[in-house]
């Protein structure tokens, strides 16, 4: 669950505050798709991320289609 905390800001490459509601709007959608990936890496996760696309929160899929991905 920690590696969380750290995926986000890699994956944005934005402001602190940005990254911050990154964390924030991603980190269930995280736990629940990507478990299995957690200690693969950020870009693994990320890609896990896009191949949920469909199923993510509004939030976070936002948070994905503003920050190009």
């Amino acid at each position: 669950m920690a590696r969380i905390l750290f995926i986000i800001p890699f994956v944005l490459l934005a402001s602190a505050a940005s990254a911050q509601q990154g964390q924030d709007a991603c980190a269930r959608d995280v736990s629940r798709f990507c478990r299995a990936h957690m200690n693969d890496g950020d870009m693994v996760i990320l890609a896990c991320l896009k191949q949920n696309r469909a199923r993510l929160s509004k939030p976070c899929a936002k948070v994905l289609t503003d920050h190009g991905q």
